[in-house]
């Protein structure tokens, strides 16, 4: 008898299966389910897709809103060996092309929404050989993609798979693209061990704080942040092991969203701070109590103002930490009961950090000689990254891959200081950092600074090149619906803050300019990448 069980994601799904089979899984408050359910549906789909010629080894892509069926393949898909491919929905019809044909994606499961996408690229796409309509109305729409057939019609004509096989826990179960840089999406992947391990690691990080933060069987879970996107974070898995009500809003509508907080009782989710500051400027949202909520927010830095204002509605908010290629949270900024005690603006700057490290993650900070920074809060250093879920390499890419590690250590491209209790401070993305004289400026610390004027509602710092000091912080700046900044009243608030001592002088050299939106990638996430390009052209400032 084998007792070395491998970590295989089917066996998430045992915990709640026996303690919590009646819990429910709703879609956007309408369609409801128990996880006994779930689970016969997952053996369904399992079923259909075998039955649709699915091999272990072969790629199934998905196009959809976040919703139960996205789910449904988190589990079903892996767990007959096949490999998950979360589809970014947002991508260029260029990248989509890339992205499909380079993970060789044999069957897409696509939502009627996104049929004139795949129609516009169909004569491309090599690799795929069928397509599966994933769709929220009974009407079949027309399409010249040959399908194979409807979803929900396909399941109830299949019959539960009875088992789900064995095999090695480092096989691969999912694949997705990163477009975070320039050049073309890379692909980063994960194994059933890797996706397992973040997932207990998750549990133990989210549940072992005292109160502040914690994530436990009698929360509500909503994801808003997309199931394309890291596996949503991997929170989804989590949710399924602690057998916790869940809800799946589909698309992002801040009234929709915010009406299946209250309705739903949700308490526990994670988004961008784009999403969140959505929710909290939209004034269809104001009339819904957002008290007792707690949101982790990451993909970018929270800004102090955000923070604020979600603490004004009751939300317990505070920041996570972690990237594509680390599936992906590596640090959580929970507060101590004693912490919870101290003032608000200690509290915002607590909850607004990086946070600490999960169980068996490794972090350090090293300069330019690879040498360990001390932990100051104030020596900055390049942070390196060490944990047993961490991506390998790119998929079928070489060259990114020897960039992607030094000695062991996972490179993050990130600049962060930290404390001597071991709290991070990432202070910037290694490219974003703002060199002037000589001396380095954090763009995020600008950026917070700027958003505490009253009327700002966005702000982005990018470097500009400059004869004399090298660099100098040019920042970009969205107004807040009917207010009118001038730019130098812009400067001068930043100045203000280098009279307190809390900027180094140089941050006097900002200048600002008003922009009508800010530039942002496929998953929310502020593009400095694209802002450069459009600002800096041709020496423009």
């Amino acid at each position: 008898m084998n007792q070395n069980q491998q970590l295989l994601i089917k066996n998430i799904l045992q915990a709640p299966l026996q303690d919590n089979p009646d819990q429910e899984i709703t879609y956007a408050g309408t369609l409801r389910f128990t996880y006994a359910q779930f689970r016969e549906r997952v053996a369904r789909l399992a079923a259909m897709l075998t039955a649709q010629g699915v091999k272990p080894g072969d790629t199934v892509a998905v196009m959809d809103y976040d919703s139960h069926r996205y789910l449904e393949c988190y589990f079903a898909i892996p767990m007959i060996g096949a490999v998950l491919h979360t589809i970014n929905i947002r991508l260029s019809p260029e990248q989509m092309v890339y992205t499909i044909g380079h993970a060789e994606d044999d069957v897409i499961l696509v939502n009627s929404d996104f049929l004139p996408l795949l129609e516009q690229i169909r004569g491309r796409l090599d690799t795929v050989e069928k397509f599966i309509l994933l769709s929220d109305t009974e009407e079949t729409p027309a399409t010249s993609l040959p399908l194979a057939g409807e979803y929900e019609a396909l399941l109830a004509a299949s019959e539960p798979l009875e088992d789900f096989p064995d095999f090695d826990e480092n096989t691969r179960a999912t694949t997705f693209y990163t477009t975070g840089t320039t050049g073309l999406p890379k692909g980063v992947f994960f194994s059933h061990r890797q996706l397992v391990l973040h997932t207990l690691a998750g549990v133990a990080a989210l549940g072992s704080n005292a109160t502040q933060g914690r994530f436990h069987r009698e929360d509500v879970y909503m994801p808003i942040t997309p199931m394309f996107h890291v596996h949503a974070w991997g929170i989804p898995y989590m949710a399924t092991m602690l057998g916790v009500k869940q809800v799946y809003p589909g698309r992002y509508i801040p009234e929709v969203l915010a009406r299946l907080i209250a309705t739903e009782k949700v308490t526990f989710s994670h988004c961008v701070p784009t999403i969140l500051h959505m929710l909290l400027s939209d004034p269809k949202c104001a009339k819904f109590d957002l008290s007792g909520w707690k949101v982790v927010i990451g993909g970018a830095a929270m800004p102090k103002a955000i923070c604020a204002a979600a603490l004004d509605r009751g939300v317990d908010v505070f920041t996570g930490y972690g990237m594509s290629e680390t599936c992906p949270i590596l640090s959580l900024a929970h507060l101590s009961d004693a912490e919870l005690q101290l003032d608000r603006e200690t509290q915002i700057a607590l909850r607004t950090r990086t946070g600490k490290a999960l169980p068996m993650v490794r972090l350090r900070l090293v300069d330019d000689n690879g040498a360990e920074v001390p932990s100051d809060d104030k020596t900055p250093g390049a942070l390196q990254v060490r944990a047993p879920w961490l991506t390998a390499s790119y998929l079928k890419d070489e060259s990114n891959s020897k960039k992607l590690w030094t000695d062991g250590w996972l490179n993050t491209g990130d600049v962060a200081c930290r404390s001597a209790e071991g709290s991070l401070r990432i202070t910037d993305r290694t490219k974003d950092v703002i060199k002037v004289g000589g001396e380095w400026i954090s763009s995020l610390e600008l950026e917070d600074i700027i958003l505490q004027h009253p009327d700002v509602a966005e702000a982005a710092v990018i470097g500009k090149p400059d004869l004399r000091w090298g660099e100098t912080p040019l920042a970009l700046v969205v107004p807040k619906k009917g207010a009118t900044p001038q730019e130098k009243e812009i400067a001068q608030h930043v100045k203000s803050f280098v009279d307190k001592g809390v900027l180094p002088k140089e941050a006097i050299l900002l200048k600002a300019r008003l922009v009508e939106a800010i530039a942002k990638t496929s998953v929310g996430k502020i593009s400095k990448v694209t802002m450069r390009e459009m600002y800096l052209k041709d020496g423009e400032e």
